[in-house]
């Protein structure tokens, strides 16, 4: 079973990453083209800056799961500098199942305000509902509750190989 999570989490990781180039990509683009638009010929589009706004969110959130998978997020780590090292481990598991369960919360809680934007008929541009672009809450705060979860499942059998 934790090899099948495994193997789903190395897709996801893969295609977060795939689908960050492309937002990326796409930021830059209309970024730069905007600016073109606005200096050179005094117009430009008018959805232009939602849209880059969303995927502005979309980037953070994609990039903030993969954080996590590789390491790479920010933690406070005060506790660990007065803590006896025999009892890091038990913290880092501890931490790790602490962090989960809250991502789990914040993720059913994001999937409450996306249903909630579904019954309002808020549009961003060209008709597209505003909950559309918000599904990345709840699906990235999921994603990091299970990157949390593998992270607990590694350091708990490493703890208990270790004894």
């Amino acid at each position: 079973m934790i090899r099948i999570i495994r193997q789903l989490d190395e897709w996801l990781a893969k295609a977060e990453s795939g689908l960050l180039v492309i937002l990326i990509f796409l930021m830059v683009f209309f970024s730069f083209g905007q600016a073109l638009l606005r200096n050179f010929l005094n117009t430009g589009f008018l959805w232009t800056d939602i849209f880059l706004r969303q995927l502005v969110l979309w980037v953070g959130f994609l990039g903030a799961s993969l954080a996590v998978r590789n390491r790479r997020h920010i933690s406070i780590d005060v506790l660990t500098h007065f803590i006896p090292s025999r009892f890091k481990p038990i913290l880092n598991i501890l931490i790790g199942f602490l962090s989960g369960l809250i991502t789990v919360f914040l993720s059913y809680a994001a999937w409450k305000f996306v249903e909630f934007e579904m019954e309002s008929p808020t549009t961003l541009f060209f008709d597209i509902p505003a909950w559309i672009f918000q599904t990345i809450l709840p699906f990235s705060f999921a994603v990091i509750s299970l990157r949390y979860f593998l992270r607990v499942y590694d350091e708990s059998v490493k703890f208990w190989n270790a004894r």
